[in-house]
């Protein structure tokens, strides 16, 4: 079941080259580990040194793939996705990768992460409604380019403006495209002397066995074919690495920016507890996401941790509520209390965001109702209060809670005894790039902030976030 308070990523990308290897098996269980950045639907494309095959197809990882399929898919290279929409239609035709035949005759697939800010200019340069995804707009171009997939990717991804992480494949090279921003991850692995992986988590590295070599860096597009694996600069690097990776997006045994997320969400916690003490018996994290950072709250303010909340793993994302009784049972469909824990106690609740505020009134409402005496709310994040262009789904700026309303309005609005955000200099602290190569610690904060590191110009109202003309005067 969709929580439609966490904000969703774009999606997830994986790609292998290893001649000799399963890589359809390969990319099947990379995928798998990145199935939490999108449950719509999941593809791949495989190359056999002759030609590209394509399958894709609406649902999860696992329904999409079976073995018999998996046997099918041969070759020595493959790219992968699994997809949340935040431009397009939920629908089979926006599914990834992406199949063109080119100008030159040959065949190329990409798979796209992020979300492209100029899609009206790229749109009437391809002569496709802006209604289309992003993926099919960058397909194609890269197919229209008369010379070699290699020259139509260099001159195709400076027109790109936005976030983009990039895997493409024609009949016998794997590429790699990271936006000069890298505001989407992608990380680069050694599967031994057996080839090499791309994932946009280093979670699916480590999966399929290979070993961590470093980040694709912004700006940069890397090819791997026989003769191993080469780089070239497009675009000058300037890093804006969206914080919410660390925050909520990324998988905690994952590494992103050169950092260990897991040892992030627990500093967040740990500066949490600095920042925003509370008096309390117990504190208990809003599962999954928040249960690192809320071990390094109670580790750093001397408060016990324990459980308070079950979730219920095993519910379906899309889960029809037909009815006002069942709208109002469905945090319960997900989350139970747990009663003998938290009755008669003072908790402090911490969790990663809050975004329109429904589900977390609903969790202080179910805590009280099991016995909870007092809910103090603390976020690891500062205040939501615009909207995301750059490939998260998060609502309009009406839409979030924390929009137009000071703390404590939130505060009552939710029914919080008390509420306590992280601030943002804790936040950028915590969350700040270990990668000199990647030009510095540069960090979106866009959501929080306002401030756009990449110009937001007129985008066509689609199934994501954005707004026909952006509603804010985009700050400098």
């Amino acid at each position: 079941m969709h929580d439609p308070e966490q904000p969703r990523e774009a999606c997830g990308v994986f790609a292998v080259w290893a001649p000799g290897e399963p890589v359809s098996s390969l990319t099947y269980h990379g995928l798998y580990a990145l199935q939490h950045r999108g449950q719509e639907s999941a593809g791949m494309a495989v190359a056999d040194g002759r030609s590209v095959l394509v399958y894709k197809d609406m649902g999860l990882v696992s329904e999409v793939f079976d073995e018999p399929t998996l046997t099918t898919l041969q070759g020595h290279a493959a790219i992968g996705h699994t997809r949340y929409s935040t431009t397009g239609a939920s629908s089979w035709d926006n599914a990834q990768p992406s199949f063109r035949m080119t100008a030159s005759g040959g065949s190329l697939a990409v798979a796209h992460n992020g979300n492209l800010t100029n899609v009206v200019d790229l749109a009437s340069a391809t002569g496709r409604s802006p209604e289309a995804s992003d993926t099919d707009l960058i397909a194609d171009l890269l197919a229209a380019h008369p010379g070699t997939l290699p020259a139509a990717i260099e001159a195709v991804a400076p027109l790109l403006e936005g976030a983009f992480s990039l895997v493409l494949l024609d009949e016998s090279t794997v590429y790699g495209v990271r936006d000069r921003h890298g505001v989407r991850p992608l990380a680069i692995g050694r599967l031994a002397d057996r080839g090499w992986v791309l994932a946009s988590e280093t979670v699916a590295l480590d999966i399929v066995g290979a070993t961590f070599v470093r980040e694709v860096e912004p700006g940069e597009i890397v090819a791997v074919d026989p003769s191993g694996i080469r780089s070239t600069r497009y675009a000058a690097p300037s890093p804006n690495l969206c914080v919410f990776e660390h925050v909520y997006l990324a998988r905690a045994d994952s590494r992103v920016g050169g950092r260990s997320v897991h040892q992030v969400r627990r500093a967040l916690g740990a500066a949490l507890a600095r920042e925003e003490p509370a008096d309390a018996d117990l504190v208990i994290p809003v599962p999954d996401t928040a249960v690192t950072a809320a071990a390094g709250y109670a580790e750093a303010s001397g408060i016990p941790f324990g459980e308070g909340l079950m979730k219920n793993r095993y519910v379906g994302r899309t889960f029809i509520q037909p009815t006002q009784t069942m709208r109002q049972l469905g945090i319960r469909l997900k989350l139970n209390p747990l009663r003998e824990a938290i009755r008669g106690r003072r908790l402090v609740v911490v969790d990663d965001s809050i975004v329109r505020g429904n589900t977390t009134k609903a969790i202080v409402r179910l805590l009280r109702d099991a016995g909870a005496t007092e809910v103090h709310v603390r976020i690891t994040s500062p205040p939501v209060r615009w909207p995301c262009f750059y490939g998260i789904d998060m609502p309009t700026r009406q839409e979030l809670v924390a929009g137009d309303r000071e703390v404590k309005e939130v505060q009552d609005l939710i029914e919080a005894d008390s509420l306590g955000y992280l601030s943002l200099d804790a936040l950028v602290a915590a969350s700040r790039q270990d990668t000199p190569a990647a030009g510095g610690p540069g960090l979106c904060t866009a959501c929080f902030t306002g401030n756009y590191p990449i110009p937001i110009g007129p985008v066509a109202r689609r199934s994501g976030t954005a707004a026909p003309e952006p509603l804010f005067e985009v700050a400098r």
